[in-house]
């Protein structure tokens, strides 16, 4: 079969399985699971014979949408936070992956020009990070102890300072997104020209690697996660922008519903950062080596697991064969 022949046979139940997902208009999960496995065998189809087709990707997307409205309609319901963070994440971070990536190019093309930057302008990490902050770095550079600022305040009271800044920080870059995604690309390129600069400012002095020791233990989460929430703010930036089929404001409503679950998904992330920095950090300085480093390699692999790799992995899932999907559907 052609495939414009087979879009032509199939487009119409798949629009309508598609407006019944959004609408919620099943009778049952019976019948959700039956027609989920239709759409399976039209994208397994479809796979085999037009490989290269855009049809692929919308099939994948209406199965995706699919396999996240049958879990939450199952009778025999698991825990709902821990299929939040192992299914229904996962799915959305694979659907939007795009996002992700485009806000990880922003993040490096920022924090490049930030260190490009301070590196042609020597009064430029002053403007960004103030004198004060500059004069004391300096000062814990001539003791031996480029980031000794990690060890002021209590444990507990940074853990809890840091936090609340880096959760706020993550809030603000997703709602600022409500601007057509300019005011997400404002905070990223205050935060990553500051990082960038900041970075080259411990580069200039010749301490680079004791501040990676210190800062990137904390910082892999951190930045990784405000990252995350950047695309999140992207994300509703471009539902107001590009409605689709839907209206601009049930586009609206759904970009938001998916961005506010990609910030939530970033919140146990900030909190291990911010416990890392109040507890961890301010020991780096006397810490081994290897320690310091695996530390910022398992936080950094992790997270870059969890976001980058693992929502593939939840995704393959859903596109296996038709005879392997039937048992999935023995708990509906």
């Amino acid at each position: 079969m052609r495939e414009v022949a087979f879009i032509k046979q199939n487009k119409e139940k798949w629009l309508s399985f598609e407006k019944a997902i959004f609408n919620n208009d099943f009778k049952d999960a019976d019948e959700l699971a039956s027609q989920y496995i239709h759409v399976i065998n039209d994208l397994a189809y479809a796979q085999t014979y037009y490989p290269k087709s855009k049809v692929i990707t919308y099939l994948n997307q209406l199965a995706a949408k699919a396999y996240q409205k049958i879990y939450k309609t199952k009778a025999e319901d698991t825990n709902r936070i821990i299929r939040f963070w192992k299914t229904e994440v996962p799915l959305i971070c694979y659907q939007y992956r795009k996002f992700i990536y485009v806000a990880f190019i922003i993040f490096f093309a920022f924090t490049f020009i930030g260190a490009i930057a301070a590196a042609n302008d020597g009064e430029f990490v002053r403007s960004i990070l103030g004198d004060h902050y500059v004069n004391m770095s300096l000062e814990n550079i001539e003791a031996g102890d480029p980031v000794a600022v990690y060890k002021s305040g209590s444990n507990w009271g940074s853990f809890i300072g840091i936090t609340i800044n880096n959760l706020k920080v993550g809030i603000i870059a997703f709602v600022l997104g409500v601007f057509l995604g300019i005011g997400t690309l404002y905070i990223m390129f205050k935060n990553c020209i500051m990082l960038g600069s900041f970075q080259y400012f411990f580069y200039d002095k010749g301490v680079f690697w004791e501040s990676v020791r210190g800062i990137w233990i904390h910082g892999s989460m951190e930045i990784f996660a405000i990252v995350i929430e950047a695309a999140a703010g992207l994300i509703l930036g471009a539902s107001i922008l590009f409605p689709d089929t839907h209206s601009r404001y049930t586009s609206f409503k759904l970009g938001a519903k998916t961005g506010i679950k990609i910030l939530i998904s970033t919140f146990p992330f900030t909190f291990c950062a911010g416990f890392l920095e109040g507890f961890i950090t301010r020991y780096s300085n006397i810490m081994p080596h290897w320690l310091s480093v695996g530390i910022i390699l398992s936080t950094l692999g992790f997270i870059s697991y969890y976001y980058l790799i693992y929502p593939f992995k939840i995704q393959k899932q859903i596109t296996k064969s038709p005879q392997t999907t039937n048992a999935s559907f023995e708990f509906i």
